[in-house]
């Protein structure tokens, strides 16, 4: 069933008309017809059957049955920081993340990131990296779309998170993610960039209460240490497995 975010409250057993994005897609892309199904959500962690009613040269219509709730979220509340990094590695980074599970992306700026970008750009990029995300929750199911929070520097990012485990990867941390605890679901995760953080950068996540942690005995790409990092904490605390 084909999926389609709408950014607002979805009238249940209604007219509506879908927005640019959706008659794009599903019209434009998928070349859909009168007659056939879809299937809204808003965000709200619900979702609305549609059949589609009508289709104009640059709009379409559909007719909407009774809103369910289908709550896919996992148990854990994860605020992934994570260094931007180069070329389409960010887009892959947040796009995966999304499928397994993340609430909350903040795009980071440190000593060794590899990525120098105007105000204005970044402000572009942060609307790009949201598209990309509503298009992961399309495709995964999930219907509550997480944040791509503004762009910031790590240590601002560090300062500002209050109550959460905060986690930050380590080739020669002395604890693996078996040994946390099971009690705390509210997390925040901490990856680099491709140079990893520097030694006072390190020093400065002790500063803010971060406690390090090792993957295992390989050293992991930035996009690769993400991923194998939230997949280990849901399986470990969450919903996978």
């Amino acid at each position: 069933m084909t999926r389609i975010f709408q950014p607002y409250s979805i009238n249940q057993n209604s007219l509506i008309t879908l927005d640019d994005n959706a008659f794009n897609h599903l019209i434009r892309v998928l070349r859909m017809k009168s007659g056939e199904s879809i299937t809204l959500f808003d965000g709200s962690n619900h979702i609305t059957p549609a059949v589609i009613q009508e289709v104009n040269k640059k709009s379409v219509v559909v007719k909407t049955a009774n809103t369910v709730l289908d709550d896919r979220e996992s148990p854990l509340n994860i605020h992934l920081g994570q260094v931007i990094s180069r070329g389409d590695k960010m887009e892959f980074t947040i796009q995966k993340s999304v499928e397994l599970g993340v609430t909350t992306i903040t795009p980071l700026l440190s000593e060794r990131c590899g990525v120098k970008l105007d105000q204005e750009r970044l402000e572009k990029k942060v609307q790009q990296w949201q598209k990309i995300v509503i298009s992961a929750c399309e495709q995964c199911g999930r219907n509550i779309v997480p944040t791509i929070n503004p762009v910031i520097k790590l240590e601002n990012w560090c300062a500002s998170l209050t109550d959460s485990l905060k986690l930050n990867l380590h080739p020669k941390a002395e604890k693996g993610i078996n040994q946390l605890p099971t009690d705390n679901k509210n997390l925040s995760l901490l990856i680099g960039p491709e140079g990893g953080l520097s030694d006072e950068e390190i020093q400065m996540t002790h500063q803010y209460q971060f406690t390090d942690i090792l993957l295992g005995p390989r050293v992991l790409r930035t996009e690769t240490a993400a991923l194998t990092a939230i997949t280990a904490l849901q399986v470990r605390l969450g919903d996978l497995g």
